[in-house]
């Protein structure tokens, strides 16, 4: 198949690789991540990278979790055209709270998918199989041209499925736990194996915030996970890759000194403001993997009853203690780029220390081993952008995370000079 120069998607122009191009989204990596473990010595390549890359910031989409941001990043667009605005949402055609994860939400086709149209060969891991079929929707799976899989379920894979098979045998590592450090692990460790075996045009890395949510920077065990990334990094620059670091969200503490959640229940005090059980709160945080958050997140959409007067609402719940903005459906659309119909009369925002949630009776805690560290808000916004070669172009833009394939392929610098090798 003959390869075009360049690929269109969602509005926007990529050119086609001129060397292999691996984006990595480091769940939960707020920037602090990676300047502690560089200051603390663990991250020798990044180190030895960033003078001659870019080491920039950019800002995720809100609400800052996990499915939004994966959808940004490999479709270049915010959820207002692909449709993502949680791990979870309320379904009014089906009258259902439901997760996000059925590609039939999907409004914009991802990258790969085109890529592949135009002679790519494309590589997608990602740790928890939630994202999966969101992240492959559109591709052909063919073995050494097109594969898409979770570590989760990697024992699991199929050619017809996921264009690989053997996979436990190939990485040369045993399923991880999905609650593990591992999990990511495995996710790199396929990704080198994958560079090796059939050196895609794109590859694209999604890890599990597990150690996040645990671990605050500069900690042994952040720095550690930090430290065993840096060294998957070194291998996919030797192969010649164009790599570029991003996250889907940031992280920070949402915890009292005294290590109890530090929780806002926003549906208790509406309860008692309209009426129990009169407006419905959504919290798209929640997925099937809430034993290290609880789903607890600053982040929740609120639906009313049509007689409910929205500004007297709004302005109730501006001011509980620990919201930090209340916004309409319209505003909330318009500031943070979300499809309208897919939320809720309010959406809510807490504190960057804040965590909310429901009613107390709605959250099972007891998973929490630490105090409650989590996202979704605002404040989990900035995230780091990071390049290992040169970029240019970029001067005067607002940079997102889902900048990342336009940065790699049309303003890194595709193949090293002498010197800097």
């Amino acid at each position: 198949m003959n390869k075009a120069a360049a690929v269109t998607v969602n509005e926007r122009e990529y050119a086609f690789p001129k060397a292999p191009v691996v984006v990595v989204c480091i769940d939960g990596s707020e920037p602090d991540y990676m300047e502690e473990a560089v200051a603390a010595g663990r991250m020798p390549w990044l180190k030895a990278t960033l003078p001659g890359g870019a080491d920039l910031r950019a800002d995720c989409v809100v609400p800052s979790f996990t499915n939004p941001n994966n959808l940004s990043i490999v479709t270049g667009q915010p959820p207002k055209v692909h449709g993502i605005c949680g791990n979870f949402f309320y379904d009014p055609a089906k009258n259902a709270e439901v997760m996000m994860n059925d590609p039939a939400y999907l409004r914009a086709p991802t990258l790969f998918a085109a890529f592949q149209k135009a002679g790519a060969k494309i590589a997608v891991v990602t740790a928890k199989d939630k994202l999966r079929s969101l992240l492959g929707h559109g591709l052909a799976m063919k073995a050494g041209e097109a594969v898409c899989f979770s570590a989760e379920k990697a024992d699991k894979a199929t050619i017809a499925d996921n264009g690989i098979d053997g996979l436990l045998e190939t990485v040369g590592k045993p399923l991880p736990s999905v609650y593990s450090a591992d999990l990511s692990e495995f996710v790199f460790a396929a990704g080198v194996k994958l560079m090796e075996s059939m050196r895609p045009d794109l590859m694209y890395l999604s890890t599990t915030d597990y150690i996040q949510h645990k671990h605050a920077p500069g900690s042994e065990g952040a720095n550690d996970f930090y430290a065993m990334m840096d060294g998957y990094f070194a291998e996919l620059d030797a192969a010649g890759a164009v790599i570029v670091l991003t996250a889907d969200h940031g992280m920070n503490a949402k915890h009292k000194a005294d290590g109890s959640p530090n929780v806002l229940y926003l549906q208790s005090e509406l309860d008692v403001f309209l009426g129990t059980g009169k407006a419905r709160t959504i919290l798209p945080i929640t997925d099937p993997y809430v034993v290290h958050h609880g789903a607890l997140g600053s982040y929740a959409t609120v639906y009313l009853p049509k007689d409910a007067d929205v500004a007297a609402v709004a302005r109730f719940v501006a001011g509980l203690q620990g919201v930090e903005r209340v916004l309409t459906r319209e505003e909330a659309a318009k500031a943070f780029e979300l499809p309208g119909d897919r939320i809720g009369e309010l959406v809510v925002v807490t504190e960057k220390t804040r965590a909310v949630g429901t009613r107390p009776d709605k959250h099972d805690l007891s998973g929490l081993e630490v105090p409650l560290r989590s996202h979704g808000g605002v404040s989990e916004q900035r995230v780091p952008l990071v390049v290992n070669r040169p970029v240019s172009g970029l001067e005067g833009r607002r940079l997102r995370n889902f900048d990342a394939f336009d940065i790699a392929l049309n303003h890194a610098e595709a193949v090293r000079s002498a010197a800097a090798e």
